[in-house]
Formats: structure tokens, C-alpha cells, sequence
């Protein structure tokens, strides 16, 4: 029996990608609903779990300036500034950022500048940095030419981060809704589209809280769902009420994770 083997270097990953990220039930969010959840997040984000396991990994050696792609209120931004000469913070939310430098002000931070821009916009006015991080902040519709970007303002390293899992809704919410979705594409299209630009990433694990099994409320609750998946009809809002009043608020306190990839490169090391 013969085995028709593959060679890699024929599949295109970033067009399967585009393809898989254009058919998900999870849609990209504009500016405006990123400034409308602004004040959420800035009540949420800064003492996560996630913030002091991204930190951990991070190696500030010979680092002086940092582009935060993504940054929003500052979770990540305001930690590393003190420890830095510049820090570069960028997000299309106008609230986000109004948010940020309020913080800044707060803490007596005044090395971070704010750009307001999109991974659309012309970033060439934008000065290269030694580190470059993308927290969260990758949902693009064409992750090579994101990642040509982030690559393309590093001086030394890029670090980024990316959900596992292609999903946004655990499986257990999913199945009380009963919806069979197409998932968005997972943490591995990235590591293989690398790959194929002439770069061998490293992969780390770190964990966020499981926001949707910390509800205070049921309208929050379904908030939550909603601003992941879109839209409910009235059977998902009974499958989701059941399943609150019944399963959720009955459980047992006790953290609950969801895990992102943080792919990383340095740009002082060749790979052959």
C-alpha cells in the first residue's frame, strides 16, 4: 500500500485561515463596541491572572522601547512602562485609550505615547520598537499580513498571544444551546503561517479566568454570550436561564480557566 505523503510548503495556511476566520460565528468587533465595553474592561482586565503570566514570560534584556498592539485601557502597558524607556500603546478605541492615559496619570506614568490606529492603518509614522507584543488583539482577517506587520516594527522580539480552542463559548455553553459552530481558526494556523515566513516560533501556555462562569447576574450572563455569538432567540435565552439557575449558581465556588497561546520570535536569532 502506498502513502501519498504532503509536503507542507503546498498548503497555504493563511488562505485556510481567511477562508475559516470569513465562515465563523465569531464576528470581529469595530472601534465603537470596543468603546462601549471601554469602562467594563477597565474595571476587569488589570488584575487578571493573565496579566502576571504574560509578564512571567517576557524577557526585558536589552529592551528599552515596547509597541503594545492592542493595548486597550493599559492592563499590559502600564505594568512595563515603569520599566522601560518608551512604550508605544496603540488601539482603534478612542475610549480605551482616554481610559489609558487616565490611568497613566493616576500611577505618574508619563513615558507612554497613544496611537489611535487599526491593524488597517498605515503604521509608518510609528517608530520601530525593540519589543513588540499583540495581547488578545489579534481577531484579523488576514493573520500574514498582521504578522508581517507586528514582525515589521520589531527591532529585537515579538511576542503575541492568541485563544486555544477556536472558540470564545466553552463547550458546555454551547451544547445548552444546542449550536454546532464554526469555529474561528486556532493558535496553530498562526505557529504554521510563521513557519512558512522563514520563522520557528516558541509556544507557551498561560491562563485567563473564565469570565462567563463569573457572572453576577443572568442579564450579564447572557451579555456575555451575546457579545461573543451575536444574537439569541427565545429558546436560547430559556436554555441559558435553565441552565444559569440550575447548574451555574448551584456550583461549587472554584477557578475556572481558558488558556491562550503566547507565540513568540526573536529577531536576533537566524534560523536556517
Amino acid at each position: 500500500m502506498s502513502i501519498e505523503l504532503t509536503n507542507l510548503d503546498k498548503i497555504n495556511f493563511n488562505q485556510l485561515y481567511i477562508e475559516q476566520k470569513e465562515q465563523t460565528i465569531f464576528k470581529p468587533k469595530s472601534s465603537s463596541d470596543w468603546d462601549k465595553k471601554s469602562v467594563f474592561m477597565n474595571e476587569k482586565v488589570h488584575n487578571s491572572i493573565y496579566n502576571e503570566e504574560f509578564l512571567e514570560l517576557l524577557d526585558l534584556k536589552d529592551i528599552e522601547t515596547l509597541l503594545d498592539v492592542g493595548c486597550g485601557v493599559g492592563n499590559l502597558s502600564l505594568k512595563l512602562a515603569p520599566k522601560l524607556e518608551k512604550v508605544y500603546a496603540l488601539d482603534y478605541s478612542s475610549k480605551m485609550l482616554e481610559l489609558l492615559e487616565s490611568n497613566a496619570k493616576q500611577k505618574g506614568i508619563e513615558n507612554i505615547d497613544l496611537v489611535n490606529k487599526s491593524w488597517d492603518d498605515s503604521w509608518d509614522e510609528i517608530p520601530s520598537c525593540d519589543l513588540v507584543i499583540a495581547s488578545r488583539s489579534l481577531e484579523v482577517a488576514d493573520m500574514k499580513k498582521a504578522l508581517t506587520k507586528l514582525n515589521s516594527k520589531a527591532k529585537k522580539k515579538v511576542v503575541l498571544s492568541y485563544k486555544v480552542g477556536g472558540s470564545f463559548v466553552s463547550e458546555e455553553i454551547l451544547a445548552v444551546l444546542n449550536k454546532d459552530i464554526i469555529k474561528k481558526p486556532d493558535y496553530i494556523y498562526l505557529v504554521n503561517i510563521l513557519y512558512q515566513m522563514g520563522i520557528n516560533a516558541k509556544v507557551d501556555f498561560i491562563r485567563s479566568e473564565n469570565k462567563q462562569k463569573k457572572i453576577d447576574s443572568f442579564g450579564d450572563f447572557v451579555d456575555s454570550i451575546t457579545w461573543s455569538i451575536g444574537s439569541l432567540n427565545a429558546d436560547d435565552i430559556q436554555n441559558l436561564c435553565t441552565y444559569y439557575n440550575e447548574v451555574l449558581i448551584k456550583k461549587e465556588p472554584q477557578e475556572e480557566y481558558v488558556y491562550w497561546a503566547i507565540i513568540s520570535w526573536d529577531k536576533r536569532v537566524k534560523h536556517s
